[in-house]
């Protein structure tokens, strides 16, 4: 799994080696290398091999933005698959957070298990455009209820 690296721990005025670097996010000098060569760019050709602090945050940011994966209005994010998936059967169960947004619960047709996504009241209707989505009703509380059930000793 890669380790998600903060740029914002790169002072821009400053410049930094490659093993400044490698010290500043715990990473091998090999890593920052690979970097290099992949498009990370140097003040110059010369030894000891200089990166500006504001060129590395840079990359850094477009590496962030390049891995992130968006999802459908009708795709709930697998944690376990890390990638955006339809849920199994198109089914969904929306979970009410508060009165203006919830969660939408569904299970990964790959792996099986439980993916999430927030989504607000508003949204829900074209949700159900694409999706199946059961809202879950509570069940009445047993002192709420005139009729006790059978099994009950309330006579």
């Amino acid at each position: 799994m890669p380790k998600q690296l903060n740029p914002n721990l790169v002072k821009i005025h400053r410049n930094y080696t490659v093993e400044d670097v490698a010290a500043l996010f715990g990473i091998h000098k090999n890593t920052v290398r690979g970097w290099m060569k992949a498009g990370l760019p140097i003040c110059d050709e010369r030894r000891p091999t200089l990166i500006l602090g504001s060129e590395l945050r840079v990359y850094l940011q477009g590496k962030r933005i390049a891995r992130k994966r968006r999802c459908k209005p009708f795709e709930l994010y697998c944690m376990r698959c890390r990638a955006p998936q339809r849920p199994a059967g198109n089914m969904v169960d929306y979970c009410p957070s508060n009165d203006r947004i919830g969660r939408l619960v569904g299970i990964c047709p790959q792996c099986e298990t439980l993916m999430n996504r927030y989504a607000s009241m508003e949204k829900l209707a074209s949700i159900r455009q694409h999706l199946d989505v059961c809202v879950p009703t509570a069940q009445k509380h047993l002192t709420d209820s005139s009729k006790f059930p059978v099994n009950s000793d309330f006579e």
